[in-house]
């Protein structure tokens, strides 16, 4: 049985979740020097691409703030192009831009719980 919407919103906010902790209390420097952590972020940087994916496009029309074309386009160069991956790029991302699709995604997910979907 593939993921469900709920499912695939929930891998969005465990990765975030992940990226929070694992980046708690890390300096830029730190981020820099240490490659398993870059790796571990990008990874889970690529799960919520991917599951943004399937994300239905009517419910991504409900936050169009957020760049999905260029969310999903992120997780390909991560597939791609991994040996070009900008530190600088994850570490903004990863700070930065994460937030704002949490709201959205425990948003959904409330509204789903309360639809009895």
């Amino acid at each position: 049985m593939p993921p469900t919407l709920a499912d695939r919103l929930r891998h969005v906010l465990d990765a975030i979740t992940d990226i929070n902790q694992i980046l708690e209390n890390k300096t830029r420097d730190e981020f820099d020097g240490d490659r398993l952590l870059r790796l571990a972020t990008e990874r889970l940087l690529e799960i919520i691409s991917e599951a943004s994916r399937h994300i239905p496009e009517d419910i991504k029309a409900q936050q169009p703030a957020i760049p999905w074309q260029r969310v999903a386009d992120f997780g390909n160069r991560l597939r791609h192009a991994y040996h070009r991956v900008d530190p600088d790029i994850l570490w903004r991302i990863a700070r930065n831009d994460l937030a704002q699709l949490q709201a959205f995604a425990e948003r959904v997910m409330r509204e789903e719980n309360s639809n009895g979907r």
